[in-house]
């Protein structure tokens, strides 16, 4: 039996959900097929074990696009809570402050180190790498040597389990856009002294400096729990238990027909005008019948994943970040999030704490494949060492896998990502790519959402009026932007092109 929608959306997280309450609110026909069997939001769901919830890598809710603000708050306008910002890094046995407090790194790094840091940061202004390429020399032309080995290079690595050397410039351009060591040094002095708390009103906000945040008090799955739900009473449908695995267009008809597996093993079909699609790149255009003549490029997709030893422990040792970044070659892990600092209501009991040890993997690899057992002993192991909690004080533990977490940004991902844009778009004029994993960028939530945002604009307009590539791109847009989604939508700046 097929089944008939205007739009079909394949994904349920933040793009997806997007996409289709906006659609349903305007009384368009929608379906998600979204191909987890539990529960909708992505890697943006809340996980829970034994009452105690927490997040796949920590999801702020902060934007400057008031458009983003407001969805939000139509969508979850009771359940947020407003929470103070910090986050160290761990390097070499000691804290760092991030953003960066002057004086303390200066105590900690040693003055040698610190004069040495400098002087590689003056010689790198004077002396930079013509047209970087790769992280390394983005870096380095924007900090110095030294600053690039201490604060960048080992994270970096964990992250994407692959040299520096061969990870686009594109990603730093996109991550660290904004900052500047200069202005990170007078910034870092003015905290350390106690000063410069306020910022003038209108004044331009580094999304990594911000001293606060929203959140969902149990989680950002909530936001998308209701988004699913308000999908549904405005008519929509969301069916979970739905992978996609065939997409065929009838370009007489105009119409799509998709085929989707269920884990029992039986098939649905849908047809529909319109596909939206946040699913990977990889995944969705290996889907296409016939196959495209990009198929190869989205296969040379690379995707980096991810996996949470959640560790829940009787102990009163607490600190008050939200997460910490360990920069330490001498563990695997590579974040901790500390969960009750996100939101209290995440921890049942206030005798407990819950850390979130997060290591960046390969699908497939030897911590992806190691025994849930293996894992969670090794996190004790490493969490020891640091010396956040003693592992004695460990009542219990989970681990989640969490598949394609991270779109790789290799030498040849853009070449690739624009020859598969190039034939999707003028092959399939009502294929919509939306999210992280759909455009193959490492955009944030309120950047996905945007995508979505447009993307719907152009459905009801009935042409590509917003060129949704640009979002996380345009000058005006990222993370040093300050416009938002509002201006977007009616910026010529943002829809260089129009098609018929």
């Amino acid at each position: 039996m097929s089944h008939h929608t205007e739009t079909l959306v394949i994904g349920a997280g933040p793009a997806g959900l997007t996409a289709a309450y906006l659609l349903s609110k305007q009384g368009r026909g929608v379906t998600v097929l979204e191909s987890d069997a539990n529960q909708v939001g992505g890697i943006s769901r809340t996980v829970s074990h034994n009452g105690y919830l927490f997040d796949i890598g920590g999801h702020r809710f902060f934007s400057k696009s008031k458009a983003v603000v407001d969805l939000w708050d139509e969508i979850l306008p009771d359940d947020f809570i407003d929470r103070p910002r910090l986050s160290r890094i761990y390097y070499n046995g000691k804290y760092y402050a991030y953003p960066l407090k002057a004086f303390e790194a200066l105590k900690n790094l040693g003055l040698g180190t610190s004069v040495a840091c400098v002087a590689s940061y003056l010689f790198a202004r004077a002396n930079p790498v013509k047209e970087p390429k790769n992280f390394h020399e983005w870096v380095r032309n924007q900090f110095g040597e030294r600053l690039f080995s201490i604060f960048f290079k080992t994270y970096t690595e964990k992250v994407w389990g692959m040299s520096c050397d061969a990870i686009s410039a594109d990603w730093a351009a996109q991550r660290i856009k904004g900052l500047d060591l200069g202005a990170a040094i007078r910034d870092g002095v003015k905290r350390s002294l106690g000063l410069g708390k306020r910022r003038k009103a209108g004044g331009p906000v580094i999304k990594t400096l911000i001293e606060s945040f929203r959140y969902p008090r149990r989680g950002p799955g909530m936001m998308w729990e209701a988004a699913a739900a308000k999908t549904v009473a405005q008519g929509g449908k969301v069916h979970l238990d739905r992978m996609v695995d065939s997409l065929c267009f009838d370009g007489v008809t105009g119409l799509w027909t998709v085929s989707a597996r269920r884990g029992d093993g039986s098939r649905e079909t849908y047809t529909a005008k319109h596909v939206i699609s946040s699913a990977p790149v990889r995944e969705l255009v290996n889907a296409i019948r016939p196959r495209p003549l990009s198929t190869f490029n989205a296969r040379a997709l690379a995707y980096r994943d991810f996996l949470t030893v959640a560790l829940i422990a009787k102990s009163d040792k607490t600190f008050p970040d939200n997460w910490i970044y360990i920069h330490d070659p001498s563990v695997k892990v590579g974040r901790v999030q500390n969960f009750r600092s996100w939101s209290p209501e995440m921890i049942p009991d206030e005798t407990h704490t819950c850390l979130g040890l997060e290591y960046f993997c390969f699908e497939g690899d030897g911590l992806w494949n190691a025994s849930d057992d293996d894992l969670v002993a090794l996190a004790k192991a490493e969490i020891g060492k640091i010396g956040l909690i003693d592992p004695a004080d460990v009542v219990d533990a989970c681990v989640v896998r969490q598949p394609k977490a991270y779109p790789v940004y290799d030498e040849d991902y853009a070449a690739h990502i624009a020859t598969v844009r190039r034939e999707l778009e003028r092959d399939y004029p009502t294929l919509h790519l939306v999210g992280r994993n759909g455009m193959h960028k490492y955009n944030n939530q309120d950047h996905a959402m945007m995508t979505a945002m447009l993307t719907v604009e152009n459905i009801r307009a009935g042409t590509r009026r917003h060129d949704v590539w640009r979002v996380n791109e345009d000058a005006e847009y990222t993370e040093a932007g300050l416009s938002g989604a509002q201006e977007a939508l009616g910026s010529e700046r943002l829809v260089p092109r129009k098609v018929a």
